[in-house]
């Protein structure tokens, strides 16, 4: 079980909601797993987010897939928000990271259920389209799970002070 540092800033903590928002709306973010060389390796996903689970599709194998058959312990960032200010030397940031165990989905309904929700997600308002994609592709990708044990949002302060002066 994964266990949670106390924020520094504490300040700075997003609130749920936020977090919510940040993990429905966006369409990207960086899988972190453990190779089995004992080196990190992050890579850039789509994914949906459902069922305090983030759904992620892969190819059946590579080095993502090896990965994660060699250490269910995963870390998921999402950056919503990065608008450099060079001029005053900050970040305006707004970012959520997840933490958890990380496997490849075997069960065909939970398959089923998370390919239709990322098929949803970045194909809406297409149902044939994607219904047809998915009957011709079901068998060639792998599903993966991340099952989120901690979840955490952050944002620069300079976001903190805009929103209490607003």
């Amino acid at each position: 079980m994964f266990t949670p540092r106390r924020m520094r800033r504490a300040r700075q903590k997003l609130s749920d909601e936020e977090v919510k928002r940040i993990l429905t709306e966006n369409t990207s973010g960086v899988l972190s797993v453990i190779g089995k060389d004992g080196y990190p390796y992050s890579v850039p996903l789509s994914f949906v987010y459902i069922y305090n689970k983030i759904f992620f599709h892969s190819a059946k194998e590579g080095h993502k897939i090896e990965a994660v058959e060699n250490n269910d312990k995963a870390s998921f960032c999402i950056i919503d928000a990065d608008d450099v200010k060079p001029e005053k030397f900050l970040t305006n940031y707004k970012s959520v990271i997840v933490f958890g165990k990380v496997k490849v989905v075997d069960n065909e309904n939970v398959k089923a259920l998370a390919i239709d929700a990322i098929a949803e997600k970045y194909y809406p308002n297409h149902p044939s389209e994607k219904q047809r994609e998915i009957d011709n592709f079901k068998d060639s990708f792998a599903i993966i799970e991340l099952d989120a044990e901690h979840i955490s949002g952050k944002q620069g302060i300079e976001l903190v002070v805009r929103e209490q002066t607003v």
